[in-house]
């Protein structure tokens, strides 16, 4: 919304109604949702707040995965951690929350059929840096873990947060009583960019190949080729 058009009062306890917070310092809550193009100048803008509200939503999501996930190694929780915090999860909870009707734009941005997903997604994470310096971590947990649980749930049930390797370990011992194990066939590039090429095999049963940029994601990849031929499904990866 343009500034020209808003009761910056009414706009301002509007976004804290849908936040379910209440900011002590107002002036902050304005500049949490100024974008640079109406701000006087980049220092009045959210960027600096974007900044800090993406190391404190990656700190708490790192929380919430390492106590959600137990099981898991390091890999895995970075992967998913990577997917629950990305720009387009950040813009997706800003659009379905109602948050981005907030945002102060330059009349420029204001007109535009739609709001760059980018602009969206700084707008929460210049609010989780908001809320952090008004009201402290816990007031920034209460605030961010119900949008990042639900981020999380999306990333576990979707095909790129899925743990091939966990699923075919599970249906291989079950179903076939063996335990799957990854051969790794082929390796190219320089030693700072190489490129693995790895397979799974249960039993005496090799599956279709693929590539990685690194072993733990050529292995994840080659798990979901297995996963998938098992379930009598084309493999989706590429072996060449």
């Amino acid at each position: 919304m343009s500034v020209e058009s808003l009761n910056i009062e009414d706009h301002l306890r509007g976004c804290e109604e849908v936040m379910g917070y209440h900011f002590r310092d107002r002036s902050l809550l304005q500049r949490c949702l100024t974008h640079a193009s109406i701000a006087r100048t980049r220092l009045d803008s959210n960027e600096r707040l974007e900044f800090l509200g993406d190391a404190i939503l990656g700190a708490i999501v790192c929380e919430l995965l390492f106590d959600r996930l137990p099981e898991e190694a390091e890999g895995e929780l970075t992967r998913i951690k990577s997917i629950v915090v990305s720009r387009s999860a950040c813009a997706r909870i800003s659009l379905e929350s109602g948050l981005s009707r907030y945002l102060i734009l330059g009349k420029g941005l204001s007109l535009a059929d739609a709001v760059p997903s980018s602009v969206m997604a700084a707008v929460f994470e210049s609010l989780v840096a908001g809320v952090y310096l008004d009201g402290g971590l816990e007031a920034t947990k209460a605030f961010v873990e119900p949008w990042a649980t639900q981020e999380i749930e999306h990333a576990l049930q979707s095909t790129h947060g899925k743990n091939y390797k966990s699923l075919l370990q599970q249906f291989a011992q079950k179903s076939l009583g063996a335990t799957p194990v990854y051969q790794l066939l082929d390796e190219k590039g320089p030693d700072h960019s190489k490129c693995f090429k790895v397979a799974a095999a249960v039993g005496a049963e090799v599956f279709l190949a693929a590539w990685g940029p690194n072993k733990k994601e050529a292995e994840q990849r080659a798990a979901e080729n297995a996963w998938h031929q098992l379930q009598g499904e084309p493999a989706p990866n590429e072996s060449e």
